[in-house]
């Protein structure tokens, strides 16, 4: 497994309200032992630049993208060709495309993806063609080789979950397609909750037994050589603020970058834990 941050969660996160520069998180994000980035292209204005900070920092690449056809994917693929991308997570358009239409979009998708060699994973993010828990399970059934990016802090919040014994075993048949995961922990009515500083918030539990699930179905087909990305991902205008600000706040309740610290290490025992796990059960 590597864990990666997300370029995304720092955006207009930084030091006496200022955000940080680019350079100061790549320092950040390397002094907290993360493997890699996870993003978009950079603009033109920072090419030069953020080739430069992946490079000193060796970081691995973790590329996002919302395509809504084949020929977007293409694109982009194209223009990321330059780039030393592990691979791509996809936000697929659009939340009203569903049934038929959708599985045949999923399968373009992934026609292009396996055409580019590109190791290609379906966020599980509402708003968009995974909209909802059940459609996403009858793709997953549909589609022998759709690999997902579990996100099932989406579920949880679309579906105001406080109890899981009907979803858990829709869950489940997300989790055996885990190609990646991105981490972020729901509590049914907000998107993004504060785990406390010693992630001992009572929703810690169900998501790090999801986790688990999906890292133990991961290990059981991976291949020599195959990596599992974990993305921290505590997004930046998922945040509470105590009063609303037009445009953004910087008054925020919780500290991302804590979080996110908090995140990883939690994270880290949890991959261990199965790691361990599978050693023990297979000698070689």
């Amino acid at each position: 497994m590597i864990i990666q941050q997300s370029m995304w969660s720092l955006k207009q996160y930084g030091d006496h309200n200022r955000e940080w520069s680019l350079e100061k998180k790549f320092e950040q994000i390397a002094a907290a032992g993360f493997h890699g980035i996870f993003g978009s292209l950079p603009s033109k204005e920072e090419r030069g630049l953020w080739a430069r900070l992946m490079d000193e920092y060796h970081f691995s690449f973790g590329l996002e993208s919302f395509p809504a056809t084949g020929e977007e994917l293409r694109q982009l693929l194209e223009q990321a060709s330059d780039y030393d991308v592990l691979y791509v997570n996809a936000q697929v358009a659009d939340a009203f495309t569903t049934g038929a239409a959708a599985v045949t979009r999923l399968e373009e998708l992934l026609e292009v993806a396996d055409r580019y060699n590109m190791p290609f994973f379906v966020e599980t993010h509402r708003g968009r063609i995974t909209q909802d828990l059940q459609r996403t399970v009858e793709y997953v059934r549909q589609i022998s080789d759709l690999r997902l990016t579990i996100d099932l802090s989406h579920y949880v919040l679309a579906g105001e979950m406080y109890e899981f014994d009907t979803a858990d075993p829709y869950f489940q048949e997300l989790l055996q397609r885990t190609g990646s995961i991105h981490g972020r922990v729901s509590n049914g009515q907000q998107i993004q909750i504060d785990m406390g500083k010693n992630a001992d918030h009572p929703m810690v539990g169900p998501f790090t037994g999801w986790w688990k699930r999906g890292m133990h179905e991961w290990l059981a087909k991976a291949g020599k050589g195959d990596v599992l990305p974990f993305v921290c991902e505590i997004g930046h205008h998922y945040s509470v603020t105590p009063r609303f600000v037009p445009g953004y706040s910087w008054e925020e309740i919780s500290d991302r970058w804590e979080q996110t610290l908090i995140l990883k290490q939690l994270v880290e025992q949890v991959w261990m834990d199965v790691d361990n796990h599978a050693k023990r059960g297979n000698p070689k």
